[in-house]
């Protein structure tokens, strides 16, 4: 009978096919449109590496964009809710119905249509300059709204079990309207000012879903292990983590110069790095588990970026505190969207998480990637290399994402599930 049950752990993940039984009965869908992640991360992991490559070699002036005259504000803001949109959408068509039994997966040609409104909001920002600023505006714009209407069974959730998702995004489409409408000139506040709300609010929707991720996978990962334990994401300290960046992002907003907030930033790096001691089991030791690692890297990074730019604002050096920012971009929310597409890659094909020398070289090069970067105040006489390097490096991991799992999205479930 052991052997049995674990022949069938072996077959598929147990806990990502419950809402299989509700997929839709469309025929001839291709893999490629066969669940909302698929598509969307077959065309994330190559657009990041363009857009991060591009991007060097504008910031060093190898290569000049036209309408780039404003090119770090519009840099921020597309690897922020450019991005962002995508892997909202990956996350919430794949996961909703996994959280509320009975929601039809979105698959086919529905999928199909609103992946190409994020496609058409990507070309609209790069061709800026011919279109203007209004139809980028509504574009994405646009798709946030629908992403809110995807997930309204979050928000009008009687239970409100997962409804601060819903509410996370409000706010960020909130802020997206607001740097669109600076942008157009209908308010005064400075772009980059707006997108630094934007970097707090989008980190506090990154540790909320993260608390569903590490959930799943850290409790699949320990069965299919056979680690006889429970991983439980503990409500008060993601709390206080989100009320600390909450709270930091909106004195940096209000009063950026105030050393206040340096002992501010140095509570909320303390608050986010507490969350790693969920890891700390009663009875199994975890931490030796790659997955369990690679989560463990996002609130470290974060809690390293909100650690420095309050010490650079208590040393009353203004300057690097935009470097250390990287700490959080780069580094906790490239990791971020990089973890999930591996987990979300593997378990929702049909297949159990795996780490490999692909996977480690993966994560590794984006922690040394963002160390450059963040780390350029010690090492001015080497920005221009630091820059572009960091740039190649941190775009190589999506690079051998596509090498790994792109077989795995084009291709039905391996366990011959619907998805």
């Amino acid at each position: 009978m052991e052997n049995e049950l674990k022949n069938n752990t072996q077959e598929q993940p147990l806990h990502a096919t419950n809402h299989y039984m509700y997929y839709p009965d469309e025929k001839d869908v291709p893999p490629y449109l066969a669940y909302g992640f698929r598509p969307v991360f077959l065309l994330l992991a190559p657009y990041l590496v363009i857009s991060m490559i591009l991007w060097g070699l504008v910031w060093n002036g190898v290569l000049s964009i036209p309408f780039m005259d404003a090119s770090l504000t519009w840099h921020i803001y597309e690897m922020l809710f450019g991005i962002l949109t995508a892997g909202v959408m990956a996350f919430l068509t794949t996961g909703l119905p996994e959280l509320f039994p009975g929601m039809i997966p979105f698959v086919g040609q529905r999928l199909k249509y609103i992946v190409a409104l994020w496609v058409l909001g990507r070309v609209s920002f790069w061709t800026i300059d011919i279109t203007g600023i209004w139809l980028t505006a509504i574009l994405n714009i646009s798709m946030l709204i629908w992403l809110l209407w995807f997930a309204k069974d979050v928000v009008l959730d009687k239970l409100q079990r997962h409804a601060s998702l819903g509410y996370s995004l409000i706010s960020i489409l909130a802020i997206e309207i607001w740097f669109f409408s600076s942008k157009l000139g209908f308010v005064s506040i400075e772009g980059i000012s707006i997108l630094k709300v934007a970097t707090g609010a989008i980190v506090i929707l990154i540790l909320l879903a993260l608390r569903r991720v590490n959930m799943e996978a850290v409790n699949e990962l320990m069965e299919d292990k056979g680690i006889d334990d429970i991983y439980i994401s503990r409500p008060p300290l993601t709390n206080l983590a989100i009320f600390g960046i909450a709270l930091f992002t909106t004195i940096e907003f209000l009063y950026p110069e105030n050393s206040a907030l340096g002992w501010l930033g140095l509570a909320t790096a303390a608050s986010i790095l507490a969350l790693t001691s969920d890891y700390i089991l009663k009875d199994k030791f975890i931490l030796n588990q790659p997955y369990v690692i690679y989560l463990a890297l996002i609130p470290l990074m974060l809690s390293l970026g909100y650690a420095l730019m309050g010490w650079d604002i208590l040393n009353d050096n203004i300057y690097g505190i935009n470097h250390f920012r990287h700490f959080i971009t780069s580094g906790g929310i490239g990791l971020s969207y990089l973890i999930v597409m591996m987990i979300i890659g593997f378990v929702h094909t049909g297949r159990h998480l795996t780490s490999n020398i692909y996977t480690h070289i993966m994560i590794l090069l984006i922690v040394i990637a963002t160390l450059m970067r963040a780390l350029i105040p010690f090492f001015e006489n080497y920005i221009q290399e630091l820059y572009i390097y960091s740039s190649i490096l941190w775009a190589i991991p999506f690079v051998i994402y596509i090498k790994v799992f792109y077989n795995f999205l084009l291709t039905p479930r391996a366990d011959g599930i619907k998805g």
